[in-house]
């Protein structure tokens, strides 16, 4: 292998293993951390099938911005909408054969690229152009978005511009995965692009994006308004009940 090949195959398992294990951790650390009091945002439902509906309509929908302020719901949700038809485009690099799904979004996500971008210039802009927002925003938030727009235009200036041998990608990147190792295209948006997509697995667990998994262990979201009929005891709190029984 030549030592672009090796560079980029030790990056990629490193950030995969990063990724993955910082994600588990912080679920994990999601999963444990008390709730002690029922505290969902009214109207709320009842019950366990309307949160499930309420938390659909935020997951999908965005609902809960929607109400808040319509120009940040716009270009989060272009953004959101945009990556995933892009993440699910990129399927087909780590598929043989690649699945009906897959390759019908093929063309969806070939010009979901510009929604995605789109919405995270706005996004980018709202912190420059909204005192409030200027106020508490942190350079980490602005590197973030500068690394998803990079990411973002790397890969259109493949798709459309500079374009590169996607024959050889697919088999470098389904190397990665059943150990046997293909050469890595020695081009440079393509290495560029790699390499940030590799950042921003490694600083995935770290950052403000971990609100992804985050809001499905959001109490204010998942709980049930039911404070009257069933008494909210948080498991350490009823084990510590126990105890003193």
């Amino acid at each position: 292998m030549t030592s672009l090949t090796i560079f980029y195959t030790v990056l990629f398992y490193f950030a995969t293993l990063v990724l993955l294990g910082g994600v588990a951790y912080r679920i994990y650390e999601y999963g444990r951390t008390p709730a002690p009091l029922n505290i969902p945002t009214t109207p709320a439902p009842t019950g366990k099938g309307g949160v499930a509906v309420r938390m659909a309509r935020e997951v999908v929908l965005f609902e809960s911005l929607f109400k808040s302020n319509k120009w940040i719901w716009l270009f989060g949700w272009l953004f959101h909408v945009g990556l995933a038809l892009v993440l699910l485009r990129h399927v087909r690099y780590f598929q043989e054969p690649v699945w009906f799904l897959v390759e019908f979004i093929q063309p969806f996500g070939k010009y979901a690229s510009f929604a995605m971008v789109v919405g995270l210039a706005g996004l980018w802009a709202r912190r420059f152009l909204v005192d409030r927002v200027r106020y508490i925003s942190t350079p980490s938030d602005h590197l973030m978005l500068a690394l998803l727009i990079a990411i973002g235009l790397s890969g259109m200036l493949m798709t459309f511009v500079a374009h590169t041998d996607i024959v050889a990608v697919k088999a470098f990147m389904l190397g990665l995965m059943t150990f046997d190792f293909r050469p890595m295209p020695a081009d440079p948006v393509l290495m560029a692009h790699l390499f940030l997509v590799a950042v921003l697995m490694i600083i995935f667990p770290v950052s403000k994006l971990l609100h992804a998994p985050g809001i499905f262990f959001s109490p204010t979201r998942n709980q049930a308004d039911d404070p009257r009929e069933t008494r909210h005891i948080a498991p350490w709190a009823a084990a510590l009940e126990r105890d003193k029984a």
